[in-house]
Order: C-alpha cells, then structure tokens, then sequence
C-alpha cells in the first residue's frame, strides 16, 4: 500500500513534524509527501537523511513530491 501524505500550504516546520510522525510514530518506510515550497523540501531532504532514509525530488508547476525509502 503506498502512502502518501499531503503537506501542501503548510509552512515549516509543519511538513518536517508530519514526515516525522510518518517515520517514528506510524513506522513508514516507504512514502510520499507532497509540498509546495522549496525550505520545506530542504528541511524534510536533512531531516530524513540525518534518519539513513533515502530521498527523490520531483517538481512539477511548484509543486514537489518528496518520494521517501529506507
């Protein structure tokens, strides 16, 4: 099942504590999350890193999906 999880119009560090909870609390190892701002796609890039996740950027008309793995 994939998750994806829907962070857009949030300012940080919203996006960061949703994709925390999605880490450490739900245990995901595997999902997207959607943002459409450029710190928040740099502060959930160091944040997953800094947690040995791997990381994909795409970005289409301002919007960015973060695709996030183990």
């Amino acid at each position: 099942m994939e998750h994806k999880l829907d962070a857009r119009g949030l300012s940080c560090p919203e996006p960061v504590i949703i994709t925390k909870k999605a880490i450490e609390k739900d245990k995901l190892e595997n999902f997207t999350i959607l943002v459409d701002a450029h710190v928040a796609v740099e502060n959930i890039t160091r944040f997953v890193k800094s947690k040995g996740y791997n990381i994909i950027v795409s970005e289409s008309e301002g919007e960015y999906s973060l695709t996030i793995s183990k």
